[in-house]
């Protein structure tokens, strides 16, 4: 379940008010990582069991997915273990993962120490940041740091990019636009390298 309100990493607003995914919703967007363009395709999954059945086709072809938790209620960290049982049966098993705490600006609700959160990444082999989309903390952090690991792959020959079920395309090209000190560049063009 989405918390009451999250980051649109598409239009970089945070949205108090939302409807809840239903099924899948779908974003581009285009980050540089070390001078390189990098085009991320995103697809925001429902996190109600309900969709569970939805949500398990789109880990087929993913090149890494980002597990949210929210900090300030301890059951949805205690689900964490069988979504990502799920991500790893259904994926690619070189896919990146990165755990994310969510809602770190309610560190006054914590439920979720900070500590459990990066033994559960250690353990699991996964990357791991505490973020708020309220206020945007560590939000970009993931995508750039999710994309880096995924590049770092790619440049270690752990995907093999010729073949289209590694979720991975290469192209050329160069991004319109200017690019930002976080690591972002214009939506506009340009193509995944």
């Amino acid at each position: 379940m989405k918390p009451v309100g999250f980051w649109c990493g598409t239009v970089q607003r945070f949205q108090p008010v939302h409807d809840l995914t239903i099924g899948v919703e779908f974003g581009a967007r285009m980050v540089t990582i070390d001078g390189r363009p990098v085009k991320l395709q995103i697809w925001d999954t429902a996190g109600q069991e309900s969709f569970r059945s939805i949500t398990r086709s789109y880990y087929r072809g993913a090149a890494g997915a980002l597990l949210v938790y929210d900090i300030t209620r301890r059951e949805t960290f205690n689900h964490l273990a069988s979504w990502l049982e799920d991500a790893r049966q259904h994926a690619n098993p070189n896919m990146t993962i990165m755990l994310i705490g969510n809602k770190s600006d309610l560190a006054h609700r914590r439920a979720v120490s900070k500590e459990e959160g990066e033994q559960f990444a250690k353990e699991n082999g996964l990357l791991f940041l505490e973020a708020s989309a309220r206020t945007a903390q560590n939000v970009e952090e993931a995508f750039i740091k999710t994309a880096a690991k995924i590049l770092q792959n790619i440049q270690d020959g752990v995907f093999d990019v010729s073949n289209e079920s590694s979720g991975i395309k290469v192209g050329y090209g160069r991004p319109q636009g200017p690019s930002g000190s976080n690591g972002a560049v214009a939506q506009r063009g340009g193509c995944c390298s």
